[in-house]
This record gives C-alpha cells, structure tokens and sequence, in this order.
C-alpha cells in the first residue's frame, strides 16, 4: 500500500473541479482535518482526511523538496 505525505504548502490537483474551474488546491492545515484553498479563487474549506485523501488526483509541487 502507498502512503502519500502531506505537508503544509503542498499544492495537490483533485479529482473533481471547484465551481470557478479550477483542480488545484493549496494545503494550508494538516491533521485529522485538513483545510485547503483554491488556486484560483482563494475560498477555503475544511474536509476530512480521509475524503482528502481519496480525492487527491497527485501531488504537483511539494512544499518540502526533501521528499
């Protein structure tokens, strides 16, 4: 099984689009919820880990290059 990590500043394309049209959001709180914020709109949100992480698409760029 393939764990991701997520760090905070990681921007990640999701499956589905927001309203305004875009796919990528910026992680901005990581936990047992994690808040994310548009890149094109700015509006953010609170969603559950697990909803995340089943709706994470990839990884675009990672805030930490270590990884």
């Amino acid at each position: 099984m393939n764990i991701r990590q997520f760090n905070v500043g990681d921007i990640v394309e999701l499956k589905k689009e927001h309203p305004c049209g875009s796919k990528l959001w910026k992680i901005q709180r990581v936990g047992a919820d994690f808040r994310i914020e548009c890149q094109t709109c700015k509006h953010s949100l609170m969603i559950s880990r697990v909803k995340f992480e089943k709706s994470v698409k990839r990884i675009i760029s990672s805030a930490n290059p270590s990884s």
